[in-house]
């Protein structure tokens, strides 16, 4: 798999206007929860893009006035002389491996409050935005001009902090997009009516920047070849702007109308799935085109190149995933690529406001704080370390450990390695999860100095026989049968034959029929995807949950209104805002969390989704009375969820930071300073 071969298409240079790309491997812009506030973990983590083989690499979204202000959450900012150095860093980081550097310039429109600048939100009409009770200010003309001036300002600082490629940015619904919207731009004059109208601002922001930028940049606009909506952009008029406007940018970064499926999870939504929308832009405007599609196989890759669908294969979640693809793929390690399981873990950070990370990639996020490389692990671990457990951060701790030298035993009481991944990996849309267990079984067949002992649960007294220099307790954790979780402190009262059953067991195979309900008060995926298990086998399902819809947390991930939707299709009666209370033989009784009014619901059989419990028996036998022994505390440590329950990424991240510490001094974390 050499650049000779096969694969080579994918590594030819490819000019961009007046720059070129030194292969089709394109980071498209993403957010990262880092932006403006933390710029060198920013430069950091793009910089390790483009040492991975990535020719282009691009910022997030990047404010160009305080009038686009999104606090809470952090996107970049180009505003001033301190910002132009503060992404200078970055582009100075991708450039020190040869790959460009790309700026998405942004105005967040009526979408943003400007909570932080608290300058007046700016708007083609005076409307709501997306969450604060606060509506825009409707632009005039002379409010156009200094947005105009405004934009080609930033375009001047983002040559000025080195960029290669500039981008316009009409689309996701911010103030450009919101001028090409029919149902938002209902302007008499010259920038509203008929559609020639409404592009007029996108054609001058395009034409000025060019001006902008002259010969130095590249101009690319990121555009969704579907529209935005029959009532804001239809595909027959994104069709007819493309048309018009197709020779303005040097590129084209397309996108589609939905983002919960532009960057949709795996859970709903297939490899490649934007092609059928995108694929005519290309013949079109005779630019080149850039768009993602979760793209993890090089066969997928070097098709949509070979058939002109794309000229470049853009990735936000794959490069996160393994920022050194391209280069694993240059080499023939395909086997060693992490790819991305479409879980959207990073895209859920962002959204809550925190820098990104990842379920595959714990180095994410940490390579200017801890000093992390996702490919490089000092050799320097003496000893021999003992991990019970082969769960997520089990088999990460191995194959680190045994990458840094140590001689390691990886035992686990199933006969099946993975953990809880392997169990949900097996639930509706999540088989993709897997991936988590399949890299890292295939790093660790690799490495001699690293044992695998399935179907094999050590006590106590076996642990210590075994005399290991360090052990590491992974065991996991179990779901509560009692009801006890955020919502409920006690336990539920439960008949003698009421029939009670928690994930654990829908995992170990029950198949409960008749009335099932299914108590959500973790408000995350559990719920949604066994009452979708259960549903699709013939039970009829009463999902309750204390939230006000089902599993809110998947708002983080892009999927909550796919998953209830998936519910109500498959005929699920969805009660909110109701807590259970108890359960008897054929019935359970439930309160309205506001009220406490109760009523009485059929049940069968009642399956809760509450909390964990950690599996730490095991932890707290071999500890015993020395629990406050700091030496004994260095040599037996708890990860991952017999630690704390969390997600899968916390466990896999868990895993990483014991394996890199073990055995050394601990590290501070790097403090992120603003470079002015």
């Amino acid at each position: 798999m050499d650049t000779a071969g096969r694969y080579a298409p994918l590594f030819e240079p490819l000019a961009i206007g007046p720059v070129t790309a030194p292969n089709r491997f394109y980071q498209v812009p993403h957010c990262t929860g880092m932006g403006h506030a933390l710029p060198q973990t920013l430069a950091a983590m793009r910089g390790m893009k483009a040492e991975g083989g990535w020719g282009v690499v691009c910022t997030e979204y990047c404010s160009i006035h305080p009038s686009s202000d999104d606090h809470p959450w952090p996107f970049a900012a180009l505003w001033d002389d301190g910002d132009v150095r503060n992404l200078a860093a970055m582009a100075s980081a991708v450039h020190a491996h040869g790959a460009l550097a790309g700026v998405e310039l942004w105005h967040g429109g009526s979408s943003v409050a400007n909570l932080a600048s608290r300058a007046p939100t700016l708007g083609v009409r005076s409307t709501l935005g997306r969450s604060e009770p606060i509506q825009s200010q409707r632009m005039d003309r002379r409010d156009i001009r200094e947005f105009r001036r405004w934009h080609r300002a930033a375009a001047l600082r983002a040559r000025q902090a080195d960029f290669d490629i500039v981008y316009v940015y009409p689309t996701h619904g911010y103030l450009v997009a919101e001028f090409l919207s029919r149902a938002s731009n209902t302007r008499s004059d010259a920038y509203g009516g008929t559609l020639a109208n409404r592009m007029r601002l996108l054609r001058e922001l395009l034409e000025e920047t060019r001006e902008a930028v002259g010969d130095r940049c590249a101009v690319a606009v990121r555009f969704s070849a579907s529209g935005h909506g029959d009532e804001h952009l239809s595909a027959d008029e994104a069709h007819d702007v493309i048309a018009a406007l197709g020779a303005l940018p040097d590129l084209w970064d397309l996108v589609i109308a939905d983002y919960d499926e532009e960057m949709g999870s795996s859970r709903f939504v297939r490899q490649g799935a934007l092609e059928d929308r995108i694929a005519y832009v290309r013949q079109l405007t005779g630019r080149p085109v850039v768009s993602v599609g979760r793209f993890t196989s090089p066969d997928a890759m070097l098709s949509q190149v070979r058939r002109g669908i794309v000229d470049f294969i853009g990735a936000a979640r794959p490069s996160i995933a393994d920022p050194f693809l391209p280069h694993k793929i240059r080499e023939g390690r395909s086997e060693d690529i992490r790819e991305c399981i479409g879980c959207n873990i990073c895209y859920a950070h962002n959204s809550r406001g925190s820098a990104l990370r990842c379920t595959q990639n714990p180095t994410m996020g940490e390579e200017w704080r801890s000093g992390w490389h996702p490919e490089h692990v000092t050799r320097d671990g003496a000893g021999s370390v003992l991990i019970v457990g082969a769960g997520p951060a089990g088999l990460e701790a191995g194959q680190i450990l045994g990458k840094r030298g140590f001689q390691v035993t990886i035992a686990d009481a199933a006969t099946e390695a993975g953990g809880r991944v392997s169990r949900e990996a097996r639930l509706p849309g999540l088989a993709e999860w897997g991936r988590v267990r399949d890299y890292r079984l295939g790093q660790i067949e690799r490495l001699a100095n690293v044992e695998l002992h399935l179907g094999s649960r050590l006590e106590a007294a076996d642990v210590r026989e075994f005399g290991a220099d360090h052990v590491l307790v992974a065991t996991g954790s179990r779901w509560r049968r009692d009801g006890r979780g955020r919502s409920r402190s006690q336990p539920l009262a439960i008949a003698g034959d009421g029939r009670v059953l928690t994930p654990d067991d829908v995992l170990d195979g029950a198949r409960p029929t008749g009335t099932v309900v299914v108590y959500d008060d973790d408000h995350y995926y559990m719920a949604a995807v066994l009452a979708e298990l259960l549903a699709g086998g013939g039970a009829r399902v009463r999902f309750v949950t204390t939230a006000g819809s089902v599993g809110p947390w998947l708002a983080n991930t892009a999927e909550q209104a796919r998953s209830q939707r998936a519910l109500l299709e498959l005929g699920v009666t969805i009660e909110v805002s109701s807590s259970l209370e108890r359960v008897a033989a054929d019935h359970a009784v439930l309160s309205c969390i506001y009220t406490g009014a109760v009523r009485e619901v059929a049940a069968d059989v009642v399956l809760t989704v509450t909390d964990r419990e950690p599996e730490d028996s095991l932890y707290r036998a071999l500890v015993g009375e020395r629990e406050t022994d700091e030496a004994a505390a260095e040599t037996i440590q708890r990860i991952g969820d017999c630690l704390q329950p969390a997600l899968i990424a916390h466990a896999v991240y868990a895993g990483h930071r014991a394996a890199r510490g073990l055995g050394t001094a601990p590290r501070v974390p790097a403090r992120d300073r603003l470079v002015l």
